[in-house]
């Protein structure tokens, strides 16, 4: 399944944006899928992750507290919502299906994990201006 990622701009420092990530197939947003993030002259790292099943939700401590990643299955797309924007969140953003590890915290079920199945798509570029 193909996934397209929307939404990217330029914002100041404190700004919002909202992500999305729609599949290009019926139900394709219902997989485990992670938004990955490439700074300029950084390599790509994963920002949050979403699973397939009922999880707590990964994210980069870097942004906890800050982003949201959801689904909407009606839409078929995963979004990922992003507040307080610091410069350090400049890059592009792209959303990929992922492998999740998952583990159980006390009576939660948490996505501990993801690393990406692929393939990349083009991406969304997020720029922060201070």
């Amino acid at each position: 399944v193909q996934l397209v990622e929307s939404g990217g701009g330029f914002v100041q420092t404190g700004g919002s944006l909202r992500l999305s990530c729609t599949a290009s197939e019926e139900n394709g947003a219902r997989q485990t899928i992670a938004w990955f993030r490439r700074a300029p002259g950084k390599e790509r790292e994963g920002v949050a992750c979403l699973s397939d099943v009922e999880t707590i939700p990964w994210y980069k401590d870097s942004v906890k507290g800050r982003f949201t990643i959801s689904r909407d299955n009606g839409e078929n797309t995963v979004y990922l919502q992003m507040n307080a924007l610091e410069s350090e969140d400049t890059g592009v953003y792209y959303c990929v299906t992922a492998f999740g590890v998952f583990g159980l915290e006390g009576d939660d079920l948490h996505t501990l994990s993801c690393r990406p199945r692929g393939p990349w798509g083009q991406g969304t570029q997020v720029t922060i201006s201070s």
